[in-house]
This record gives C-alpha cells, sequence and structure tokens, in this order.
C-alpha cells in the first residue's frame, strides 16, 4: 500500500475529476484509515471495519471515476458490479457471492504481476538460453553458446524469425463446472487437472521469442500457492467493490411488483458488507475488511428505502452535486487526459494541428449546459455527444485534409451544434 495523505490522495484525483470535494475527502480518508489501521496491533486490527460509503447523486457526475482512480492509486484489486444483475439466492442469475470471486481472478492478476517484475531478471536469463537452443541446438558446445550469448545481449538476432514451441493458452472446451462456484469461475480445464500442457509451433522474431519465454519462465518460476496466499491477503484487507445503480434495488412502497426479489437482492448484499466468508475455487475468503463503495441517482427511491440494515453499514453518506456550465468547462481542459487534449493528439496521428479557441470551448460547454437542462442531465457524458457531433467531418476526413492546421471558433461551434437548440425533438435524438 502506498503511503498517501489524505491531502495527497484528493491531490492525485484531482488531476483526473472536476469538482465533488466531499466525495474525494470522504474516499481519501477511507483509505488513509486503512494504512492507519494496518500500524495497529493485530488484537486491536481486527476490530476495526472499514466505513463503507453510498455517493448519491446524478449520472455522469464522476461516482465511478472517483472509485476507480482510487484503487489505481493503491493498485488495489477493484471491481465495479451493478446492482441490477445480481438475484436473490434461489432465482434464475447471478448470486452476489460472484463479487467476490471475480474479484479475487482481479487480485490474483495484480499479485502475479508484481511478483513476475521480482523475477524478471532471472526469467530473462532462462528465456535467453532456450532462444540459443533454438538458434544453435540443443547439443552444441558451450563455447559456440556463449559467443551467440554475447550477439544475443547486442540485439544482433532480434529481427532473425525462429520457429519456437511455446504453450497453447487457447481454450481446450473441455471442462466442467463446480456447483456453486459460479460459471465462468467454475470451469475446471480437464488437462490441467491432470498435468496435461498443450504446446503449439510458432513463428516469431527472437526479440518477440524472447518476450514469449520471459512470461513462459515467470510463470514456473512463480510459487503458485504463495501467489494465492497473497493475492486472498491482498483482497481481503485492500479490495474495493463498488456496487453501481443500488438505489435500482431499493424498495419503493409506491411500486409493487419486482420489490420481493429487490429486497432478496439486498438481504443477500448484507452479509457480504456485514463481513463473511465467501468459498472459492481457491480457497474462502473473508470480506470484513473489503471497502465497499455504492452509488445511486435516488430520483424515485431514497436511501431509507434500502433495508435498515443495509443503510446501517454504509454510514458515510456523500452527495455528489450536478455539473454545472463552470464544471463542464473545466472537464474539458484541466484534467491530465482532458477531452480537448483527447482530440488534439488523436487527430495529431493524421499530422493535424488541432486548436480550439476560447471563446469555442466555453460555448461548448455553454450547449452541453443546455441539453443537459433540457433534454435529460447525463453530466459529463454528454461532452463526448456534442465533440463528436462537432468534429465529425473533420474525423472523416482528416487523412485527405490539405490543410493541416484547423481552428475550431465559436461560430463553428454554432453552426454545427447550436442549430440543435433550435429543434429540441431532433436533439433528443442526435445529442
Amino acid at each position: 500500500m502506498k503511503n498517501f495523505t489524505p491531502k495527497e490522495i484528493v491531490s492525485e484525483l484531482n488531476k483526473y475529476i472536476v469538482g465533488q470535494e466531499d466525495a474525494k475527502k470522504s474516499v481519501a480518508i477511507a483509505l488513509r484509515n486503512r494504512w492507519r489501521r494496518k500500524q495497529l496491533d493485530a488484537k486491536l486490527r481486527k476490530e476495526i471495519m472499514p466505513k463503507n460509503i453510498l455517493m448519491i447523486g446524478p449520472t455522469g457526475v464522476g461516482k465511478t471515476e472517483i472509485a476507480r482512480r482510487l484503487a489505481f492509486l493503491d493498485n488495489a484489486p477493484f471491481i465495479k458490479v451493478e446492482a441490477t444483475k445480481f438475484t436473490e439466492v434461489g432465482y434464475v442469475g447471478r448470486d452476489v457471492e460472484q463479487i467476490i470471486r471475480d474479484l479475487l481472478e482481479i487480485a490474483i492478476k495484480i499479485t502475479s504481476s508484481e511478483l513476475k517484475k521480482s523475477l524478471k531478471s532471472q526469467a530473462e536469463v532462462l528465456a535467453a538460453n532456450r532462444v540459443i537452443d533454438v538458434l544453435a541446438g540443443e547439443s552444441s558446445s558451450n563455447e559456440t553458446k556463449d559467443k551467440l550469448r554475447e550477439k544475443l545481449s547486442s540485439g544482433f538476432f532480434d529481427d532473425k524469425e525462429i520457429e519456437i514451441k511455446v504453450k497453447d493458452r487457447s481454450p481446450s472446451g473441455q471442462g466442467f463446472e463446480i456447483p456453486g462456484m459460479g460459471a465462468q469461475i467454475g470451469m475446471i480445464n480437464i488437462d490441467s487437472l491432470l498435468g496435461k500442457e498443450k504446446f503449439k509451433n510458432k513463428k516469431v522474431n527472437v526479440k518477440k521469442a524472447i518476450e514469449l519465454f520471459t512470461e513462459e519462465e515467470s510463470e514456473n518460476l512463480l510459487d503458485q500457492e504463495n501467489l494465492i496466499e497473497t493475492a486472498i491477503d491482498n483482497l481481503e484487507n485492500n479490495g474495493i467493490v463498488f456496487i453501481d445503480e443500488i438505489d435500482k434495488i431499493a424498495s419503493n412502497y409506491e411500486r409493487r411488483g419486482g420489490d420481493v426479489s429487490r429486497e432478496g437482492v439486498q438481504r443477500d448484499l448484507l452479509p457480504l458488507v456485514e463481513g463473511t466468508t465467501v468459498s472459492t475455487k481457491y480457497g474462502t475468503v473473508k470480506t470484513d475488511h473489503v471497502l465497499f463503495i455504492a452509488s445511486g441517482a435516488f430520483h424515485v427511491s431514497k436511501p431509507s428505502d434500502l433495508l435498515p440494515e443495509l443503510q446501517g453499514r454504509f454510514p458515510i453518506r456523500v452527495e455528489l452535486k450536478a455539473l454545472n456550465q463552470e464544471d463542464l468547462k473545466r472537464i474539458l481542459i484541466e484534467p491530465e487526459a482532458n477531452l480537448i487534449r483527447q482530440y488534439k493528439e488523436m487527430l495529431a496521428t493524421e499530422g493535424i494541428e488541432l486548436v480550439f479557441e476560447n471563446d469555442a470551448i466555453d460555448k461548448i460547454a455553454e450547449l452541453t449546459a443546455y441539453f443537459n437542462n433540457t433534454i435529460e442531465n447525463i453530466g459529463a457524458r454528454r461532452l463526448h455527444t456534442v465533440l463528436e457531433n462537432l468534429l465529425e467531418e473533420i474525423n472523416f476526413t482528416a487523412s485527405d485534409l490539405s490543410d493541416k492546421k484547423i481552428t475550431i471558433t465559436k461560430q463553428m461551434v454554432e453552426d454545427k451544434v447550436g442549430k440543435l437548440t433550435q429543434d429540441l425533438d431532433l436533439s433528443k435524438f442526435i445529442i
């Protein structure tokens, strides 16, 4: 875990997300509290549970992005799920424990990647030896191999094509599902159970061969038992689950019909959030210290429509504000990978220099805010639609343009997008 202070976490989030200071502070404190908990003695550490967060706000204001960037900062196992995708136990569909099984697969990938980095130099030596055996033959003398090794390290053979034998990673189609382990996670390959590995011949250049062999040797050097133990520990102490659209499973007493199923999903989520033990094909996983962040617009229902027990497991409530014109303008220009920069860099690959005048940027933000207010408020996502309509012709003809500098003016924005404000029925379909 990286040792970020709350202020540093907010500063990092500010590079990618505009506004929503309250939400940023809440997640920053939650992440810092994980570090604080790890500094305590083991006995007290077990008693301190994470303070789960409920984000309330309209779509497109940054709820998902805040959680995703937080996980990226900490290199933590992170999964985003939609509450509506799950069904109550006993009904056809995915049960909520599948969330933890999927998260464990992500944790294993993260842990495997980190462990492979520490084994890379050792794996590269073994990979080079395999390439030399292909080039010189396994029966060649050590003197010949040493000469080839020198040339190999200097890059002399990089472009030489050779035929190598690598593991066949394509699915065989033979497998069976372990009941209760989920459809995707439970499929066990029969060949892997019997210890059989398939190989295939592949023609590649030497540089690519070293990459493939290094990956294989890194996997061979991994201690699988240690990998699984480390991944499970990483998930249990650093895992983050983002549950989107939780308002859609809230029981509103004005509506009937699907409320039983909605309450069933809430009841199934409750032990997961409270802390339970989930069985996976790698062993059991405890969810006591996994951080859960839930979000929803709550237009129709209210947080109080959730089961009281579930409400109590999300003690931190944060309201995210709808984006105004100034926020939309900042989103266009402030984040590190802002939308204006993205379009500029994309067209630069065609040799096009794209320039946006300040007035044009103001107009884009103004029109986006207008469409959000008059059609439906989808937040920052509307910016993508407006920009795509504005730059559609330029994107289509970029490869053939003789004038390599294009300036986007306020008048261009009004001509291309502004006219849609006069026909709201049409703009509902286009914007």
